[in-house]
């Protein structure tokens, strides 16, 4: 280790040093009998034996708060959440207590820039989704629109024999106008900017019950409003992947998303009984990762439960 090398370092100079003096003070004293010699080779060896003990003690005792922050920041996480990065204070010399200090400040200027740098990112991400969903909304469900309005006027004058195909044609169009929107939505869920996270994970959660034929129910429990926007559309989005992510790729019979808020902070809990999987041995997906990232970036943290024939708990804490 970075200390066992500088200790030692240090001890093999005092040691040579000492052995020196000693050679020097054995040389110059020229006792006059073998007495006198081993007599002054004992106390010299006690001396050096003593001189060594106080060395070792004396320099374990300086080093020590020095390997401590040097383990500190070897393991140092900047992936994880400021809250739950520890940098403890450290004792010992005042050069060592003015690295730590410049070692916690770094740490505090990382996560404020990545914090900032994130914050842009989904800010970003989230103004491209809302531009996607207008453009959607309001250039291709009008084309729909207006081939729908063609159709039921050609129906009115088409022969009978035409009439079946017609109203095949109506029907395609009429449910990839209701896909169109429902993209739309889940792009940028008006919901959630108008009635607030409860509402909007409410009308999610139905929605996939619908759509994928499954038993969804939504729990909430506790004040969200308080919640910075930033947090509540991260665990609009965490709900929204999990969800999906379950119904791709388990075939569950029951899925539930439980909302708990408490002041300024949620936890939000998104379970269902599919056949589950090994969350720590296998690699994560895409859909897993982007949700690790969501919850790093408003400052909280994600966790998955799961294992074969177990079902799947996804848990943000924010």
């Amino acid at each position: 280790m970075r200390r066992g090398t500088l200790l030692t370092q240090v001890l093999v100079v005092n040691l040579l040093l000492i052995a020196a003096a000693v050679v020097a003070a054995s040389i110059a004293s020229n006792p006059e009998s073998t007495f006198q010699g081993a007599a002054t080779g004992i106390v010299l060896g006690f001396a050096v034996a003593a001189t060594v003990a106080v060395n070792v003690y004396l320099l374990s005792q300086r080093f020590a708060p020095l390997e401590e922050l040097v383990e500190e920041m070897e393991h140092a996480d900047l992936t994880r959440p400021a809250p739950s990065r520890q940098v403890h204070d450290l004792g010992g010399p005042e050069e060592v207590q003015r690295i730590s200090r410049s070692f916690r400040e770094m740490l505090e200027r990382l996560e404020s820039e990545r914090r900032q740098a994130a914050k842009d990112a989904l800010g970003a991400q989230e103004r491209e989704r809302a531009r996607i969903a207008l453009d959607l909304h309001d250039e291709v469900n009008q084309a729909l629109t207006g081939l729908l309005l063609r159709l039921g006027a050609l129906r009115r004058v088409a022969p009978p024999e035409l009439e079946a195909e017609l109203a095949e044609t109506n029907a395609v169009a009429t449910q990839a106008m209701e896909e169109l929107l429902a993209i739309a939505r889940q792009l940028r869920p008006t919901t959630l900017d108008d009635l607030g996270l409860e509402a909007a994970l409410a009308s999610l959660v139905d929605e996939i019950g619908r759509r994928a034929a499954v038993a969804a129910a939504f729990e909430p429990e506790g004040d969200v409003s308080s919640v910075p926007d930033d947090v509540q559309l991260v665990a609009y989005r965490v709900a929204q992947e999990a969800l999906s992510n379950s119904i791709q790729h388990g075939t569950p019979e029951h899925v539930r998303v439980r909302l708990i808020g408490a002041a300024d902070s949620l936890e939000l809990r998104v379970t269902d009984d599919g056949p589950g999987f090994d969350a720590h041995g296998s690699k994560p997906g895409l859909g897993i990762s982007g949700m690790r990232e969501r919850a790093l970036l408003c400052g909280g943290t994600l966790q998955i439960d799961s294992a074969p024939g177990a079902g799947t708990r996804v848990t943000l804490r924010a």
